[in-house]
């Protein structure tokens, strides 16, 4: 554990010595922010509910952006065949970059947290589904956040990881719930379970549904058991 979390360090201080990640925190930011109170003013109710459907939106493109780089740069520079001979076992490498990922997730969460004290102000503003919300929009950025991290492993291109990652979370977030209506009966099932707005639209009413949060938590896991097996097979390549 000792060893995953100086990983875990050295990610997250390599993360904010990047200017393109404090550009990405700020741009998402920024357009939850607007668009939020756009409809706000529009709708005239005091909630915060519509603000999760566009954090939702923002991380389906930050998190490619903030994972992309993970473990497809080490490759690019040669840096991950010394990484992976040093005395660090692939799962603690794994981890600790995870780990370095919800960090700046957290961040990002923390950085949106003015809006609902700023409604809060104006109004009586139930705070348990603002919990809940961020809850479910924590669980879906963790597993946005593993599979960039997954997809980062199989490449050197940080370009090739951003699309390949940012196709995969718009298919999951926004795509398969476009597409609902026209799947046929017997898929819709399926196709419903893979949504990801699907699962954190209830925790965004304050509904916390274990079979949601066993859904993100089993995509994370996933995720990243893909990424352990790909660095892995690298050592014995």
């Amino acid at each position: 554990m000792e060893k995953t979390l100086a990983v875990a360090s050295r990610e997250f201080r390599g993360y904010f010595n990047n200017p393109a990640v404090y550009i990405v925190l700020v741009a998402a930011t920024f357009f939850v922010a607007l668009l939020f109170w756009v409809s706000f003013f529009l709708v005239g109710r005091t909630s915060v509910r519509e603000m999760f459907g566009y954090m939702s939106w923002c991380l389906m493109i930050a998190a490619p952006a903030l994972t992309m780089s993970l473990l497809a740069e080490e490759k690019r520079s040669g840096t991950l065949e010394i990484l992976i001979t040093m005395p660090l076992r692939e799962i603690e490498v794994i981890g600790g970059k995870y780990l370095a990922a919800i960090g700046v997730l957290g961040v990002f969460l923390f950085c949106t947290l003015p809006i609902p004290i700023s409604v809060s102000t104006l109004g009586d503003l139930d705070w348990g589904p603002v919990l809940a919300g961020y809850f479910g929009i924590f669980l879906e950025g963790a597993a946005l956040m593993a599979i960039g991290l997954a997809v980062s492993s199989f490449t050197s291109s940080q370009l090739v990881a951003l699309f390949v990652s940012l196709f995969i979370s718009m298919v999951l977030v926004i795509l398969i719930t476009a597409l609902l209506p026209f799947v046929p009966t017997g898929l819709t099932s399926i196709a419903e379970w893979l949504s990801f707005q699907r699962h954190t639209e209830a925790m965004a009413r304050g509904v916390i549904d274990t079979r949601d949060v066993f859904f993100f938590l089993s995509i994370a896991g996933f995720a990243l058991m893909v990424a352990f097996r790909a660095l892995e097979s690298r050592r014995w390549s």
